[in-house]
């Protein structure tokens, strides 16, 4: 027992000083559009049990003048309806890093995308914060649903290096997508 919480303490250590820096050269306005989130990898523990019922969503980028990212998610639920949040992630002193307080999930976010190739795909790391504990959540988005195997490899490789169980890297069926709202 006392393994296991020594375990659970130096992993949480890891995630937290492992510095993932954005890439350099970030363009935000090359961002805009829409991204599939065709990967998902986190510490949560949530994400153990709902794991198997994920599905691939989108999520528009629009950003503002003053350098701040709306992102607008969105995902078909099984019954048709569709799950929708929406988060304005604020520009911080360093270009591809941004921090957003999510209403819906009570919790601070630091995001970076750490890399993109913006016609094909983004790699978005986000350290949360939530009731004092602390995660690590990394997306891989793509401007299609479509991604190579290569880039897969590279997101799990990615994932595993931020601390992340292989158990909890996922690459996400296709779904149908939301209408306009």
């Amino acid at each position: 027992m006392m393994l296991r919480i020594m375990g659970f303490v130096l992993c949480t250590a890891l995630v937290a000083c492992v510095d993932v820096t954005p890439q350099k050269d970030f363009n935000l306005e090359k961002m805009s559009g829409k991204w599939w989130m065709v990967g998902f990898a986190t510490n949560a523990q949530w994400f153990v049990s709902r794991k198997a019922n994920m599905k691939m969503g989108t999520t528009m980028m629009t950003p503002s003048t003053a350098g701040d990212l709306e992102l607008a998610c969105n995902n078909l639920n099984a019954d048709g309806s569709c799950w929708r949040m929406t988060n304005l992630a604020q520009k911080t002193d360093t270009p591809g890093r941004f921090t957003f307080t999510s209403q819906r999930w009570n919790s601070e976010n630091d995001m970076r995308v750490v890399a993109v190739q913006y016609e094909d795909f983004a790699l978005i790391h986000t350290i949360k914060n939530k009731n004092g504990e602390t995660y690590v959540l990394n997306k891989l988005l793509s401007r299609t649903p479509e991604v190579s195997a290569a880039l897969q490899e590279k997101f799990r490789q990615f994932s595993l290096d931020t601390g992340i169980l292989s158990d909890n890297i996922a690459i996400l069926p296709k779904n149908g997508e939301c209408a306009e709202a």
